[in-house]
């Protein structure tokens, strides 16, 4: 029984180009060093000394570079392609987090952060659009889900040893990881991997796939993006919000939170293509899953309400692992699905730009709901945060509704 399970699962990965496996190891590599991320909030707090509100402007400034950064990757991948793209993104941005450990002031980290993330995240469209360009189509939301299981995989690694290195150098050895892995992870895709503009493959089930002319014309997808939003501010409390209540609450260390973070990318690795594929095979609505994935989240959110147990750090763990199990791999398909041929980089800078207010919102919304309550700031938090992710499943169903009236039959 155990083997043909083993099998099963095996069986999840086979059918993917050489190229994706490549686009799946670099991420691993870049995601695995990404240490900064996990532990920015607590390095702007605890080691420079920032008040609550001035952490909030720094991640709002990080948010809109990203945003940023996201519209630029995604224009330009449909101009020049998105080879150039990724490679420009990853060699400068790592260079550029080798030098912002060196800057320490509130207006210098505000301005480096928003211009390192501008370059940052000019990678995420493009590197959805890639996937588009070397995966056959029945292919792509596997694909995809390959690329996120690195993602998770590396945060698996990633915030556990970061943590400890933390503890033994400082912050300062972060920085170090976090930009050398990027100028690794790129040069390995540029020696490994060669340039294709279109995707050699046709989609002969929807050889189209076009179900509006323009982007700002497609309602159900504008709407789709409020339940993305909702769903990235939720989940992005685990590395804004969450961690510093992880302290100021429980005490626990910095290791003790990378172990909840490990806890999550070790689960999504082992799960995310299992639960993708079978929702694939028994072709269950993925609108649908991502709105279950945002209630899953809300519920999350409530859950954290209860703050005179620890263990409830665990089980809320689980609910968010599997809210965004459920939520982000089909939300990247079902966005990449809607886009006309051509325009695929709009469609997905549009989409990772969601994500990116999300941060700024989840940041800046957060911090100022802590610090506007004061004592029961967290709690409010909580509160605030699990209403607004019942409105943004509330918003998924009507997507649902309205996906179903435009596929019926005249």
């Amino acid at each position: 029984m155990l083997k043909t399970a083993f099998q099963r699962y095996i069986d999840n990965f086979k059918g993917f180009s050489r190229e994706i496996w490549i686009l799946t190891l670099i991420t691993f590599i870049n995601r695995a060093g990404t240490m900064v991320l996990p532990f920015l909030s607590k390095y702007l707090k605890e080691d420079l000394g920032f008040s609550y509100g001035q952490v909030g402007w720094i991640m709002v400034c990080f948010g809109v570079g990203s945003m940023l950064g996201s519209w630029l990757g995604g224009k330009l991948s449909d101009k020049i392609g998105f080879y150039k793209i990724m490679i420009f993104s990853l060699l400068t941005s790592g260079l550029l987090f080798l030098a912002i450990q060196f800057v320490t002031s509130f207006i210098g980290l505000c301005i480096s952060m928003f211009v390192i993330m501008s370059v940052a995240d000019m990678y995420r469209p493009a590197m959805f659009v890639s996937i588009g360009a070397y995966a056959k189509p029945e292919n792509r939301t596997r694909a995809l889900t390959l690329v996120r299981l690195a993602i998770n995989l590396g945060f698996a690694a990633g915030p556990a040893l970061g943590g400890l290195i933390i503890m033994s150098i400082g912050y300062q050895g972060l920085f170090w990881v976090d930009g050398l892995s990027c100028i690794v992870a790129i040069l390995i895709f540029w020696l490994k991997v060669k340039e294709k503009k279109k995707s050699a493959f046709t989609d002969k089930e929807h050889p189209g796939e076009i179900l509006t002319h323009s982007v700002f014309k497609d309602k159900p997808f504008w709407l789709f993006l409020f339940t993305c939003l909702v769903s990235g501010i939720l989940f992005f409390q685990v590395f804004t919000t969450i961690p510093l209540y992880h302290r100021e609450q429980f005490n626990l260390s910095e290791f003790q939170t990378g172990l909840l973070l490990t806890m999550n990318g070790l689960l999504v690795f082992f799960c995310e293509m299992p639960i993708v594929s079978y929702v694939e095979r028994k072709k269950i609505n993925k609108v649908k899953m991502v709105t279950l994935g945002c209630l899953l989240m809300a519920i999350s959110m409530f859950l954290m309400l209860i703050n005179t147990w620890v263990g409830i750090l665990t089980i809320m763990m689980l609910f968010m692992t599997f809210a965004e199990m459920f939520a982000f791999p089909f939300s990247n398909s079902v966005a990449l699905s809607r886009a006309p041929k051509g325009h695929e980089g709009r469609y997905m800078a549009i989409y990772t730009m969601s994500f990116s207010l999300a941060h700024i919102l989840s940041a800046k919304v957060g911090m100022e709901i802590i610090e506007y309550y004061k004592t029961d700031g967290y709690q409010m938090n909580w509160l605030y945060m699990g209403a607004f992710g019942l409105l943004g499943t509330a918003c998924g169903y009507w997507v649902f509704k309205l996906i179903q009236a435009e596929n019926k039959p005249l």
